[in-house]
């Protein structure tokens, strides 16, 4: 009885490290993955016409949606306006007075200068008269202040006649500049605004999505395009930590692609950690909790047939390249 428990167990033992000898190791699976490139608008507006699909392949350049933005144009008038009052308000600074401005203000002066002549000709007699007492005490009074203002207002159109042949001064000349270089500057952003109403292609891309459609409110940094750049694709695998030592940056690999039955082969040029093991993509992730888990990507050496690659379509790692 136990020479036959004995034999027993040898075939058991024998029949399963003859099923684990036998069972095929776990293959390596990626995805085929592009660069994602996204489109967002600078200004808040409403989606006034989408020049593009889904599915499309567009150019630098290319239009791929119109805003409407009213509250901009509203700026514009505004900001125009306020442009023209400060080139305005420059001009007079810098050219000072005008003949005609010239012209009244020395005929002023001559005026001022009659009464004020008339005026302290009457003041004299008054001081002699009152020395005398022979007027009133109220009328000198009255007297002098008439000489006293005819003198204010020959002094101020000196002034002003003074400062209008001799020009503006030259910090008033500046502050005018300024209000204008202010006022041009607006006007320059508001054009830029308006100008961000087009949604223009910085390079070539597939539209995958679009986000919103004619009549929407597109608010400002939000994506309205999502798509890929064909010609930045690559293959990526998530592995752990047991399996990565056979994949080392430089080294070449070749993968396959079942649903194309194609080769292909590339160059690993990152492997790093993942943060988060949530992140793995392969079909049948195989790594204990504990173990670390890393992205190896690998760039193609050939881009010919990479059109006919979809994203994310599974790949699987057949050998590196001696």
């Amino acid at each position: 009885m136990k020479n036959l428990l004995k034999i027993t167990s040898s075939v058991l033992l024998l029949a399963g490290l003859t099923g684990c000898a036998e069972k095929p190791a776990p293959r390596l699976e990626g995805k085929v993955k592009r660069d994602v490139i996204a489109f967002a608008p600078k200004v808040t507006g409403r989606v006034l016409k989408v020049m593009v699909e889904e599915g499309d392949l567009v150019k630098t350049g290319d239009t791929l949606a119109i805003l409407d933005v009213p509250e901009a144009n509203a700026k514009l008038s505004q900001v125009k306006g306020l442009l023209k009052s400060a080139e305005a308000q420059r001009t007079l600074a810098q050219n000072g007075a005008t003949s005609n401005q010239l012209k009244q203000l020395r005929a002023k002066k001559t005026g001022l200068e009659e009464q004020f002549s008339f005026a302290e000709k009457s003041y004299q007699r008054a001081r002699a008269m009152a020395a005398d007492s022979m007027i009133s005490a109220q009328s000198y009074d009255e007297i002098r202040a008439k000489y006293l203002g005819a003198k204010a207002q020959l002094d101020a159109v000196n002034a002003e006649l003074n400062e209008a042949e001799n020009g503006v001064r030259y910090e008033t000349r500046q502050a005018a500049q300024g209000q204008a270089d202010q006022a041009r500057g607006a006007l320059q952003e508001v054009q830029i605004a308006l100008s961000e109403r087009y949604i223009i292609a910085t390079s070539d891309m597939m539209i995958e999505t679009i986000s919103l459609h004619e009549g929407e409110l597109a608010p400002a940094g939000y994506p309205l395009f999502n798509g890929y750049i064909p010609e930045r694709v690559y293959f990526r695998f998530t592995l752990p930590e047991h399996a990565v030592a056979a994949f080392k940056k430089g080294d070449r690999v070749q993968v396959s692609m079942p649903y194309l039955n194609q080769t292909a082969t590339g160059k690993i040029t990152t492997v790093k950690q993942l943060t988060r093991y949530a992140n793995i993509t392969a079909a049948y992730p195989d790594y204990q909790i504990e173990e670390a888990v890393y992205e190896v990507k690998i760039v193609p050496d050939n881009l010919k047939n990479s059109s006919a690659w979809l994203t994310n379509a599974t790949v699987i790692w057949i050998e590196n390249e001696k």
